[in-house]
């Protein structure tokens, strides 16, 4: 072997760190996921809008949005002026990805799957958005937050008609069963749950046995079903730049 050359296992891709985000480094050097671990009250200030990302807390007089209803940071009541096309459709995309809790890659490819579709692609985005298991649990009432919702299906909490579910990302059918598997009936954030999804209430195309801890996806929503302020033109008009 020649001297001057590097050993293969010296080969490493580059790393580029992002604050405010958990890294886990894999054996390749590389990286294996990467997840938000900021302050979530922050990214509802940035958008300045209520995303609802902290459960039961949002309702009450904790809120961070209610006491500060204004932007993050040193600047952030001084930040304004006229916005460009640029910077709203930005926004846009940028607040639906923290409604539903997905990173850039994720979210894009999610998009260019609903492009692939026919219909309207705005449309197709957040029905994919809305079919997700994590986004399904959270409207059923399992979880606080889409968030929780998240890491309660990778732990295994729940069963797609019967058989056991642990990825977030998986897509619902029309008709398909979600339920809390049985050793999971009683731990205190999915029991907890249940006790205050009253107060943002159950979806029509959701159908939930509170004691049975088992809910059925009925249907895919329809888009005036979808109450959340969501412009999904404009993260149309961005990627299709």
């Amino acid at each position: 072997m020649d001297a001057g050359l590097p050993r293969e296992d010296e080969f490493r891709p580059a790393l580029v760190w992002r604050p405010g985000f958990d890294h886990r480094i894999s054996k390749s050097g590389g990286f294996n996921l990467a997840r938000y671990t900021g302050s979530a009250c922050r990214l509802c200030r940035r958008e300045n809008i209520k995303l609802f990302l902290k459960g039961d807390r949002c309702y009450g007089d904790k809120c961070a949005f209610e006491r500060r209803p204004f932007g993050p940071g040193q600047h952030g009541q001084r930040r304004g002026g006229k916005a460009s096309d640029y910077r709203v459709q930005l926004r846009e995309k940028q607040k639906v990805k923290r409604i539903y809790g997905l990173l850039e890659k994720q979210f894009r490819g999610t998009y260019f799957r609903a492009d692939r579709q026919k219909g309207v692609t705005g449309t197709n985005l957040l029905m994919l958005l809305e079919s997700r298991l994590d986004n399904v649990v959270y409207r059923m009432g399992f979880a606080n937050s889409r968030c929780q919702a998240r890491e309660l299906v990778r732990h295994g909490h729940f069963a797609i008609n019967g058989r056991k579910a642990t990825i977030p990302s998986q897509r619902l059918k029309a008709g398909d069963s979600v339920e809390v598997r049985e050793g999971s009936r009683s731990i205190p954030p999915i029991t907890g749950a249940i006790e205050t999804v009253v107060r943002r209430g159950i979806p029509g195309w959701i159908e939930v046995d509170k004691e049975k801890l088992k809910g059925t996806f009925k249907s895919l929503p329809n888009r005036e079903d979808l109450t959340m302020p969501i412009q999904e033109q404009l993260i149309v008009e961005l990627y299709s730049k």
